[in-house]
C-alpha cells in the first residue's frame, strides 16, 4: 500500500497573523501631556535655570543692571552670620518636626485604627488642620500664643510666657504650630500602612503568646517601614523649606531667633534688594535639600530591604 502525502496548505496572506505594530514614541497619549509640560517648563524649569545664572551676579532685582561676580555670593554666604544662624534654626526645626510630628502621627494612627465607634469622626477631626492654609494657622496660633496671662495657652495653663517673643522658646513654639497642623497628614500615611498589615499575622502572634507591645514591635513596626520612609521624607523636606508659618507668625523674630533659610533669602531679595545674593542662598538651599533627601532615601530604602 502506497501512502500519499498532501502538500501543506498555505495560509492566505489576508488571514496570516500580523505582528502588532510598535507604538510610536509620539503616540496620542503623549500629546495630552504636552500642555502640562509646557506650563511646567515655563513656570518651573525656565525660572530655575535663569535663577542659577542670577546666583552668580549682583543683580538687585530691578532693571537690567547686573554684572557677573563669580563665586562671590557663595563666599559671602559662608561669612554671613545671619545665614549660618538661620541654617542652625532650620536644622533644629527640621529635627523637632521630624521626630514629634511622626511620633504624634503614629500614636494618632494607632488610636483611630482601633475598633472605636467614633474612629471615622476622629480621622476627620485630626486631619482637618492639614487642609487649612499655613498662613491662617499661623494667625490662629498667634492668638493661642498671646502673652496675655488671662487668654490663650497662658490662660489655659495658668502661665505667663511670651511664647513668640522669648528668643529661647520662640523656635519651639513654631515647631509646635507646624506639628499641630501636619500630624494628621502623617497619621493618614501611617494609617494606610496599618490597614495593610495582615490580621493573620497578629492572630498567629497572639496564639504564640505575644503581648500588645510585642506584636507591635515584631509584627506591625517592620511592616510600617514604607509608610515611615514616606513620612520621614516629607517631614524633612517640609522642615528644611519652612517659610509660611514662620514669616506670618514672627517674621524671623525676635531678633533672628526664628529665622530660617527661606525667610532669609526672602528678605535678601525683597527687603534688601540683593536678588543675586538671595538666589545664591536659594540654590544652596535646593542643593542641601536634595543631598539630604538622597542620603535619607538611600538609608531608609536599605532599611526596608533589611527588614
Amino acid at each position: 500500500m502506497t501512502l500519499t502525502t498532501q502538500p501543506p496548505v498555505e495560509t492566505p496572506p489576508a488571514v496570516r497573523a500580523r505582528r502588532p505594530r510598535r507604538a510610536s514614541s509620539f503616540s496620542p497619549s503623549w500629546w495630552f501631556a504636552v500642555p502640562a509640560l509646557l506650563v511646567y517648563a515655563g513656570v518651573v524649569l525656565y525660572p530655575s535655570i535663569v535663577g542659577v545664572f542670577y546666583a552668580f551676579t549682583d543683580w538687585s532685582g530691578i532693571g537690567e543692571g547686573k554684572s557677573f561676580v563669580g563665586l562671590a555670593n557663595f563666599r559671602a554666604i559662608l561669612g554671613d552670620e545671619q545665614v549660618m544662624g538661620s541654617l542652625g534654626n532650620t536644622l533644629l526645626l527640621t529635627v523637632a518636626i521630624l521626630v514629634v510630628q511622626n511620633g504624634v502621627g503614629l500614636l494618632l494612627a494607632l488610636g483611630v485604627h482601633a475598633k472605636l465607634k467614633s474612629r471615622a469622626l476622629l480621622r476627620v477631626v485630626f486631619f482637618s488642620p492639614v487642609v487649612v492654609s499655613p498662613v491662617m494657622v499661623a494667625f490662629l496660633w498667634k492668638y493661642v500664643y498671646t502673652p496675655d496671662p488671662s487668654a490663650g495657652l497662658n490662660g489655659l495653663l495658668g502661665l505667663d510666657i511670651d511664647w513668640l517673643g522669648d528668643p529661647s522658646i520662640a523656635l519651639w513654639s513654631i515647631a509646635g504650630m507646624v506639628v499641630w497642623q501636619y500630624a494628621g497628614y502623617s497619621m493618614v500615611i501611617f494609617l494606610a500602612g496599618l490597614e495593610g498589615v495582615p490580621k493573620e499575622l497578629h492572630e498567629a502572634a497572639m496564639i504564640d503568646g505575644a503581648g500588645t507591645l510585642q506584636r507591635f514591635r515584631y509584627v506591625t513596626w517592620p511592616l510600617l517601614a514604607p509608610a515611615l520612609t514616606i513620612n520621614l521624607m516629607l517631614s524633612t523636606i517640609g522642615g528644611l523649606k519652612l517659610f509660611d508659618q514662620v514669616f506670618a507668625a514672627t517674621s524671623g523674630g525676635p531678633g533672628y531667633a526664628t529665622e530660617t533659610l527661606s525667610t532669609v533669602l526672602y528678605k535678601q531679595a525683597f527687603v534688601y534688594g540683593k536678588f543675586g545674593y538671595s538666589t545664591a542662598i536659594a540654590l544652596v538651599l535646593a542643593l542641601f535639600v536634595a543631598a539630604v533627601s538622597l542620603v535619607q532615601i538611600y538609608y531608609l530604602r536599605s532599611r526596608e530591604v533589611a527588614q
